[in-house]
């Protein structure tokens, strides 16, 4: 904007003659320009070199991997944050969420518990291959599932499911360092009893913690077995912990199990506001969730075209973002659940489903972008990434 259009704006020349004032009276902070920066570069670094100290195994199908900062620090995180880990398979270059089960007052290392994926890609690969002395590259600790105490009260009820028990691990060990007063439920649902990951250290952390309770719902029980079986619904919840008023939920563990439980609490008149949800990766089963086209397939085979750069296939049914890192396109990315954005292209021509989940601001829905890890090709389409 030139001079001759702002000089006739009221107040103008008043406001040149208090910056002049204040700049003759001020300090000079150009020497420290860049300070800022590089404090929150430290804090919130875009990759973290990692390198693994210990494999523990916790079950048959699950292993902790111990992460040790190679030539730095570890930046510090709130209990029930993730970072992503990214690999190199067969020469696809990916990553994969996975939230930090250690105390954020640990600050040597992260936990981090990995369940295998039947036909999984990154998990297989990491409780396969990955031993200690290798090393990784991850994004610094991300996320919003964790507890706020000024915003989510004191009696706190965790649904976790599977790995989900991850997250839920760290925030008891944060409140238990920190002394907070608080009522805290676990209800963990697992297959069978070998199937409970921290089985062992949940049941002393209940002993020695009178906040904490920790109930265990198997849904292929044993013959013997005596604790809570099936699926964990508002029925049991209600009959574990009365009232479901003045309660804040979390809840983390497979899609199906997110799927019911959220209905279930909105159904007995639970608050969104009430509800804290963390998933674990797009949805395996788009085809099944409301608003899919009518008549797609999901194991139809597209084109997809990235402008100025090339053409591939890929399945309905597949996130865009694998097939575009399988053809070796990189997309900058962290949560895979459609939440943080990173992975956000656009779509020139042609239509992609985007999954509920995914948190896609109206502006962007209206100009045609998308989160890459939460859409599905439903045909041909040209992108630009």
């Amino acid at each position: 904007m030139s001079d001759d259009v702002l000089s006739v704006i009221e107040g103008y020349d008043q406001a040149l003659l208090d910056k002049a004032k204040l700049a003759a009276k001020g300090t000079d902070f150009t020497e420290r320009k860049g300070e800022v920066a590089a404090i929150i570069g430290h804090l919130h670094p875009k990759r973290l070199s990692l390198r693994v100290i210990k494999v523990i195994e916790e079950t048959v199908s699950t292993k902790t991997l111990r992460l040790e900062a190679v030539g730095g620090y570890l930046p510090p995180f709130q209990a029930g944050q993730y970072i992503n880990l990214f690999v190199n398979i067969e020469g696809v270059n990916t990553s994969r969420p996975y939230a930090i089960s250690s105390s954020p007052f640990e600050r040597n290392y992260y936990d981090v518990t990995i369940r295998r994926v039947i036909e999984g890609f990154v998990s297989n690969y990491l409780l396969d291959q990955v031993h200690a002395g290798m090393c990784l590259q991850s994004t610094g600790p991300m996320g919003t599932f964790y507890y706020n105490p000024i915003f989510h009260g004191d009696d706190l009820i965790f649904l976790a499911g599977g790995s989900g028990i991850a997250p839920a691990m760290s925030i008891i060990l944060d409140i238990i360092h920190q002394k907070r007063p608080v009522r805290f439920h676990l209800i963990y649902g697992s297959r069978n009893m070998d199937d409970i990951i921290f089985h062992r250290e949940l049941k002393q952390l209940e002993a020695e913690n009178d906040f904490l309770t920790v109930t265990r719902v198997i849904s292929e029980p044993s013959m013997n077995y005596s604790g809570k079986k099936g699926f964990v619904s508002t029925e049991l919840i209600s009959e574990l912990v009365g009232s479901l008023d003045d309660k804040m939920f979390y809840l983390c563990g497979p899609s199906n199990m997110y799927d019911f439980c959220l209905v279930e609490l909105k159904n007995s008149g639970v608050p969104s506001r009430k509800i804290r949800v963390e998933m674990n990766g797009a949805p395996k089963l788009p085809e099944q969730l409301e608003g899919w086209p009518v008549g797609v397939l999901s194991k139809t085979i597209i084109n997809v075209t990235v402008r100025g750069k090339g053409r591939f296939s890929a399945k309905v049914g597949e996130p865009l973002i694998n097939s575009l890192e399988r053809n070796g396109y990189f997309v900058e990315n962290a949560c895979r659940t459609g939440e943080c954005s990173l992975c956000r292209i656009k779509v020139l021509s042609g239509n992609v489903f985007n999954a509920p989940q995914a948190r896609i601001r109206f502006s962007d829905r209206q100009f045609g972008w998308c989160h890459a890890c939460s859409a599905y090709p439903v045909e041909d389409i040209e992108i630009l990434i």
